[in-house]
């Protein structure tokens, strides 16, 4: 009976491939329904079941989850020769339980209606639209580090622990909820992940437990950004899959937050991302615009990319190529590339506003 179970298992695979493939044709049914219905329950169930441990349960599962299976794979070893089929049936069976859990519990959240469809902004912009945006964000960005530092050519540094950054990330989404309701974020699930040290040298800043619902900080990230980092990871919590969306979310939620490092750390990221496409458009007009960008500013910039040199190591680029096809999979074609498309929503949401 197990072993005719196990091969139903296996052979649901290809059903729920297709049923998924069937579900991203239809993105209006997936954000009706799911993200904005099934979903809302299962991520507070689990929030409010893992929140409140000081710990993530969802690096614990991880860690068992690998044990058990390089585990697992020596003990069975012989039997990929000896009973090859029923080898490749439990692997299968395996790989159905967790592919249908991973899409259940948070991955059908990669095939909703993009975030420029629901807020009805448009998805190209001109030169002229991005270097108009980028001007603003310029004179608030300074205007922000101002406040927060003694003169322009110092970077900030953010008088707070990392810890109590980010319990004080949802306080932006209370505000931005009065804007977007389906921003609401409550009850709170953030911290920082036990496995900091693989993930920093994996090239990653932070992520989302799909299974338990998690978000995850990389603790050893400058201080900087958490404020943004930690609401990139919310967005993700709130059903946001893709990392454009996501870090335009965070944009938002860290520039209405009632801190002001938060806002400061929240335009300083938004820049970034505009200075970078305005680079690669015109690296004569970049060098002409940096120069209006607060010494301090650059100094914060520099000193996050001075952190992630200090972390290179041969085998980040494959865990990178990893996750870009895996981004790929489930729609998002540039890969890791699609980052760079949060430009895309900052200039079309802030264009005809002042700020």
């Amino acid at each position: 009976m197990l072993k005719n179970k196990k091969t139903v298992m296996a052979l649901s695979l290809l059903p729920q491939y297709l049923l998924i493939r069937l579900a991203a044709a239809h993105p209006e049914f997936v954000e009706q329904y799911y993200s904005n219905g099934v979903y809302q329950w299962v991520s507070k169930l689990f929030r409010y079941v893992l929140g409140w441990l000081p710990f993530s349960f969802g690096d614990l599962v991880y860690a068992f989850g690998i044990l058990y299976m390089i585990r697992w794979f020596y003990k069975n070893r012989k039997r990929l020769r000896k009973d090859t089929k029923r080898w490749f049936v439990d692997v299968l069976a395996a790989a159905a339980v967790i592919y249908f859990a991973f899409h259940i519990l948070w991955g059908f959240n990669y095939y909703r209606l993009p975030l420029h469809a629901s807020l009805g902004l448009q998805a190209d912009y001109t030169t002229e639209q991005l270097v108009n945006v980028t001007n603003k964000l310029i004179i608030r960005a300074n205007s922000m580090h101002a406040k927060v530092s003694e003169n322009d050519t110092l970077k900030v540094v953010i008088p707070y622990h990392k810890r109590a950054i980010m319990q004080r990330a949802p306080k932006g989404y209370d505000n931005l909820k009065q804007v977007f309701p389906h921003l609401e974020y409550h009850p709170k699930s953030i911290k920082k992940s036990l496995f900091s040290y693989p993930l920093t040298y994996m090239g990653f800043s932070g992520y989302l437990n799909p299974l338990t619902n998690e978000a995850h900080v990389d603790a050893l990230i400058p201080a900087y950004k958490f404020p943004t980092t930690s609401s990139h990871e919310i967005a993700h919590q709130l059903g946001y899959a893709a990392e454009n969306e996501a870090n335009f979310i965070a944009f938002l939620a860290a520039t209405n937050h009632d801190d002001i490092y938060f806002n400061y750390s929240g335009y300083a990221f938004g820049l970034r991302f505009c200075l970078n496409e305005i680079y690669n458009r015109d690296p004569c007009l970049f060098e002409d615009m940096v120069a209006d960008v607060n010494l301090g500013i650059l100094k914060n910039y520099d000193e996050v990319r001075s952190f992630w040199v200090a972390h290179q190591n041969p085998v980040e680029p494959y865990f990178k190529s990893f996750y870009s096809n895996f981004l790929k999979a489930n729609k998002q074609d540039k890969g890791m590339e699609s980052y760079n498309y949060v430009v895309a929503l900052l200039v079309n949401y802030f264009e005809s506003k002042t700020f």
